[in-house]
């Protein structure tokens, strides 16, 4: 994957064959992010969402690192108080998570070297990752005193469970890329080498897909996560009334019954 189009100096986004691609692009930093980068990830996701042409959105990380967090050098310029604290979270660092929920297209973190701190959070809002096998993960924010500050007390349990969730909260401890897959934290581990060809591929199959089937299966998901089941078998209901009423479900049928790959168009 490498993005060609920029879209901010240190984060880039490119779209090829259906798939979006951010990059951040501090690899000397090991890609910490500065209030810009954020603005510009969030924009970068609002983005993707908007433009019909993109069905599968990707985030990684340039040189050997995915996201170490925020950039601690250029926030401690800042003047800091309880409620500047508050509304920088709020109004800017929050809008990627924010972002990343009204996605309702497929997000994937190629999760190339370490994802520490805000660096994993971030990692954490995406539907399904994959890693590098030098990979490591850690929620560090204990180490230095403070509270997850970017969704890992919310995010994490959900993936791995409560008491794994709280471990690693509490001791800040790194996790390699193959504990990780054990916990489930990860879906996929590959060679540092291949990770970049794994995820284009694992990526142009989704996109492959009718996209709006794909699309109302995640959000089927993530309001079957907050509703119960006679909620979610209505929401259903009215998914499959819809979905089968497209010129894609219609091509994905004939494409079955003919032992042919189909072509969508995301009508």
């Amino acid at each position: 994957m490498n993005p060609t189009e920029p879209d901010a100096p240190d984060l880039d986004y490119a779209v090829a064959d259906h798939v979006a691609v951010i990059t951040l692009n501090r690899p000397h930093h090991k890609n910490a992010f500065t209030l810009e980068m954020v603005d510009a990830w969030a924009d970068a996701l609002r983005r993707a969402e908007r433009d019909p042409d993109v069905r599968v959105v990707v985030v990684t990380g340039a040189g050997n690192a995915f996201c170490s967090g925020v950039d601690l050098d250029v926030f401690a310029e800042r003047e800091r108080t309880p409620w500047s604290e508050k509304t920088l979270l709020t109004n800017r660092i929050h809008q990627v998570a924010f972002a990343a929920e009204a996605l309702t297209k497929p997000y994937i973190a190629a999760v190339n070297g370490v994802a520490v701190g805000a660096g994993m959070d971030m990692a954490l809002m995406a539907d399904i990752r994959i890693a590098a096998a030098s990979a490591r993960f850690s929620e560090g924010y204990v180490r230095v005193g403070l509270v997850p500050g970017d969704g890992g007390c919310w995010y994490l349990p959900r993936i791995v469970g409560t008491a794994a969730a709280l471990r690693l909260l509490w001791t800040g401890d790194f996790v390699t890329a193959d504990e990780a897959l054990a916990l489930g934290l990860v879906s996929a581990v590959h060679p540092d080498g291949e990770l970049g060809s794994a995820v284009s591929a694992f990526a142009a199959r989704l996109a492959a897909q009718p996209p709006i089937a794909v699309q109302l299966i995640k959000r089927a998901v993530r309001e079957g996560e907050r509703h119960d089941l006679r909620t979610a078998l209505d929401l259903i209901s009215s998914h499959q009334a819809v979905v089968t009423s497209t010129r894609d479900s219609q091509e994905a049928m004939a494409a079955f019954r003919e032992k042919r790959p189909g072509t969508y168009t995301g009508r």
